[in-house]
């Protein structure tokens, strides 16, 4: 299911309410399963089966973990997945058309949203790469094609066992970062591109023994 699911089926109010009471009553086998360490609670487990490493070429959906990766940076990705919905609702469901249009008097409006995180550097840099975006999608075509380059199209499948941590960084997220810095974007550290990649599946950070591993490398009729 990992693989099948992605967060298109998750842009309705009803579907949203749908995926948070899945959530809440996630039954017992569903929480037995082996899965990779790090997530903690039902929301997060989750997103970690259902999206987490899934390869992701819609531009709008990369486009909103761009957004939220940048948002995350210093605190924990549990906060950001508690506020996704106010994010979503806050930045026009992140369409970057019109993001790329907010003013000062939409900023501080934003600033006063208590379901995000007010941070004025995070929320001006918002605007900043929907705007870095939409040149990027012109000059390529999409943006899928362009982020992709970084891994010659296709996901890098990596072997971690379980108990084994993850890099912070690799050389393919330093030069996503220095290209996207050059093309304008902010919040996009090394760091913040790499969990880039492991969440839209440029990477498959999964442990081996994760039931989601198996399903990603394998191909799907």
């Amino acid at each position: 299911m990992c693989r099948i699911h992605t967060l298109l089926a998750y842009f309705t109010k009803d579907t949203l309410l749908a995926y948070k009471v899945e959530a809440m009553t996630m039954t017992a086998s569903k929480k037995d399963l082996i899965r990779c360490a790090w997530p903690s609670n039902d929301l997060s487990i989750l997103y970690h089966d259902r999206e987490w490493g899934v390869p992701q070429h819609n531009d709008h959906i990369l486009f909103e973990f761009l957004i939220l990766e940048g948002a995350q940076a210093g605190l924990s990705w549990d906060t950001i997945l508690q506020k996704r919905e106010n994010y979503r609702a806050a930045f026009d469901q992140f369409d970057p058309k019109k993001i790329a249009r907010y003013d000062s008097r939409k900023a501080q409006q934003l600033l006063r949203n208590e379901g995000i995180i007010r941070n004025r550097l995070k929320i001006a840099s918002a605007t900043k790469n929907a705007k870095a975006f939409l040149a990027v999608q012109k000059e390529f075509g999409s943006f899928d094609h362009y982020i992709w380059q970084f891994v010659s199209g296709k996901p890098k499948v990596n072997a971690r066992h379980l108990g084994q941590s993850l890099p912070a960084s690799t050389p393919e997220s330093d030069a996503m970062s220095k290209d996207l810095k050059k093309r304008g974007f902010n919040f996009v550290g090394s760091t913040i591109c790499y969990a880039f990649m492991q969440a839209t599946g440029l990477v498959n950070d999964h442990a081996v023994e994760c039931f989601c591993y198996k399903k990603l490398v394998t191909p799907q009729n």
